[in-house]
């Protein structure tokens, strides 16, 4: 039997081994056992009821939650020619008639249905008479109440199910669940522990990047330029964000769709069809666009705004290199946003339970983003509900740190704070005695007389909110559930008050991207066939051959049939189809080629090799600073990478803007700040400075007035 799905595997899927927990997933179906399959997404969850439908009798129905999901599917089966189907709202009556006799006279292997579909009871008839292979339930986690995305229709057919006298396996596949989840979906199924294969959440391709204190829109655009040719996900929080980002870039002429709940089912279903048949490389959307959409060659998923949750997050992020790739999933945070998810949580329909629970996992979410620990890590221990000292070695807080700062003694002053405080306040009244605010509310609870009151006058209230965030985010600091949490002190927070452990922040630039190891002209070209073969057939590019697949090719240059097949991601059955016209585009770039020596295909499993940094550069070097600002550094890691002063920098910046190239201002001064240095420079006789300095208040920085000026064009 082993042999037989070895075969399938590398006849149908081109294949030469499973990937791990496959093997195992599979042969416990074939057995009858219920299993339940946790996998990363990309790690192959689909095969897992794939093999087991074609190795066993009868049709395999697989419950998902979306049409998207079904559709994509279903367009990769029929191209191997497998029988499949699905059978969906976005069917005419006539045409959910047909497939429904068409499965009676039991000719598909594969039926793809959402929960609802039960609710008909002529589908459950035919369902009750034909000879069932397996009954897989897609997505798993939205049968758990406790899941990030709980659809109660999921949960509802299991008792339904489990009446059907004909259905001889469940099976429950999922990317994203806690052990609480795990646990519920064990429950309804009746799936024995030791029938549980876990393979890990950790998907070692995908870079994880926090991107924090810049504007964003300067920030996507100097990424998009970066990554012209690559197709991406960009989330946002809200319907209007979506629709003003994707003006912005539609206006700049990017390649762009747009997806949210309020368009219209039909705008929805072709801006999705564009994105997934590369007719748009951007696709901008809210949550409610992805689940379960297969396209394999995502190269990076921005998060415009913080999600609600880690769950949600990793789902979203996850959908970047599906086909196994290098990818990017960056996160571009601001404090705004947790003040918008607090305001979707508490205008939802929850009770109180649900939205204390919510609560908490936003706050989860909240640490992510202040933490200084690998960011991979931080959300394994999330799910796996341990701690760990794990490194990725890829993530933005891992890579490249440049610099370690020791911030114990503050630490100690903002402990100290919290306990004086009563442990009764949250982070944002806590900055502020300890910057030594003058605002009513300090006054009116008396803690203007508190002995920490002002004890750390020196730094910003975002300096130390954000330092306030990344102790709570370490565990240095517990905070109190809640819409408002409050700060408490925990047995770290001990340690670090009696001296027993020290607490050290890192800075971390976004890391440099890897070498390029194939050959990016016929890349260009095999992408160009697949995109014309892919139109001609009907269906997405990826479901012919992946990125993957397509930069093996633009490696080793296969010239025949039998070096083609031993190219990942291509079986006896794809090359039927699609062979010899790929053969035909590598033979020809090849002879037009000569110079570029043939690699032997030795399957390593190393990782790229890095690229080197620069050395010299002709652009002057006030540039170099300006390029390394807009890639994403911060000025404080540009000033350590190029060994220069902090002032040097930001005089860089300030020489760049004066030539005319875009600078976000926001990270110098606010609104309120910019209008006050203006007013002031009305009333000096003699502008300069030092005279605005003295007219503004004391916490107003030289630099801070210099940038408004120069903004303004009134400064030499």
């Amino acid at each position: 039997m082993i042999a037989e799905q070895e075969k399938i595997l590398q006849t149908y899927f081109g294949y030469e081994t499973f990937r791990p927990g496959q093997r195992e997933v599979i042969h416990q179906v074939i057995h009858k056992q219920p299993t339940l399959a946790v996998m990363p997404t990309g790690g192959g969850k689909s095969l897992c009821y794939q093999i087991p439908g074609l190795s066993l009798d009868g049709t395999a129905i697989i419950i998902s939650p979306l049409i998207s999901l079904m559709k994509d599917q279903v367009d990769a089966l029929l191209a191997l020619g497998i029988p499949a189907t699905f059978i969906n709202s976005s069917l005419s009556p006539e045409e959910q008639q047909s497939r429904l006799q068409q499965m009676a006279a039991n000719q598909y292997k594969f039926v793809y249905v959402a929960p609802e579909r039960f609710d008909s009871t002529t589908f459950s008839n035919v369902v009750r008479r034909i000879p069932i292979s397996l009954v897989a339930f897609d997505e798993a986690h939205c049968i758990s109440q406790w899941g990030h995305d709980f659809r109660p229709s999921y949960r509802s057919i299991v008792p339904q199910l489990k009446q059907f006298s004909n259905i001889p396996v469940f099976m429950a596949l999922t990317a994203t669940a806690t052990e609480e989840v795990i646990a519920d979906i064990q429950d309804m199924l009746h799936i024995a522990n030791q029938h549980v294969v876990h393979t890990g959440f950790e998907r070692s391709n995908l870079s994880f990047h926090l991107v924090k204190g810049r504007d964003k829109q300067a920030y996507l655009r100097s990424f998009l330029q970066e990554h012209h040719e690559e197709s991406g996900i960009i989330y946002t929080a809200t319907r209007k964000q979506v629709d003003s980002l994707y003006e912005q870039l539609a206006n700049r002429g990017l390649q762009v769709a747009k997806y949210h709940a309020g368009l219209s089912e039909q705008e929805r279903k072709e801006a999705q069809s564009a994105f997934i048949h590369d007719e748009k490389q951007i696709m901008i959307a809210t949550n409610a666009f992805g689940m379960g959409i297969d396209k394999s060659n995502v190269r990076y998923v921005i998060h415009y705004a913080m999600p609600m949750n880690i769950e949600s997050y990793y789902q979203e992020a996850g959908r970047a290199g599906r086909d196994g790739e290098p990818s990017d999933c960056i996160l571009l945070f601001s404090p705004q946003d947790v003040q918008l998810q607090k305001f979707l949580i508490e205008q939802s329909q929850m009770d109180e339970s649900a939205k204390q629970k919510e609560y908490r996992k936003l706050q989860a979410m909240v640490n992510y983003c202040h933490t200084h620990s690998c960011l991979t890590a931080f959300i394994l221990d999330y799910f796996q509900g341990e701690a760990s000292e794990g490194s990725c070695g890829r993530c933005s807080n891992c890579l490249e740190r440049q610099e370690t700062t020791d911030m114990t003694e503050e630490a100690q002053m903002i402990l100290s704070c919290v306990k004086r405080m009563g442990e009764k306040f949250g982070v944002g009244m806590t900055a502020k005695v300890l910057r030594g605010s003058k605002d009513k509310k300090i006054r009116d609870f008396r803690l203007d007389s508190l002995s920490t009151y002002g004890i750390l006058s020196a730094y910003t209230e975002r300096e130390l909110t954000e330092w306030i965030q990344f102790m709570i985010a370490e565990q240095l600091l517990a905070t109190e559930e809640g819409k408002f949490p409050t700060l408490k002190l925990n047995q770290h927070s001990v340690d670090v008050l009696t001296g027993k452990r020290k607490v050290l922040m890192h800075t971390a630039p976004i890391p440099v991207q890897g070498e390029i190891d194939y050959e990016e002209s016929l890349f260009t070209q095999l992408r160009t066939l697949r995109k014309s073969m892919a139109d001609e057939h009907q269906v997405p590019p990826y479901v012919l051959f992946s990125d993957m697949t397509l930069k093996e090719l633009s490696r080793y240059f296969p010239t025949s049939k039998a070096e083609m097949l031993d190219i990942k991601g291509i079986g006896e059955k794809k090359y039927e189809q699609y062979g010899e016209a790929f053969l035909e585009v590598i033979r020809s770039w090849r002879e037009a080629h000569p110079e570029v020596k043939t690699k032997v295909k030795i399957s390593t499993g190393a990782p790229a090799a890095p690229k080197p940094k620069h050395t010299a550069d002709d652009r002057p070097s006030h540039m170099v600073t300006y390029q390394m600002f807009q890639s994403g550094k911060s000025l404080k890691d540009i000033a350590a990478m190029r060994a220069l002063s902090p002032q040097t920098i930001e005089n860089h910046l300030f020489k760049a803007a004066q030539q005319g190239h875009p600078l976000a201002w926001e990270i110098f001064f606010s609104p309120t700040e910019e209008a006050a240095v203006l007013a002031a420079y009305e009333k000096v006789e003699e502008p300069g400075l030092k005279p605005l300095r003295e007219l503004l208040p004391e916490d107003y920085s030289y630099t801070l007035i210099k940038a408004v000026l120069v903004k303004h064009e009134l400064f030499n």
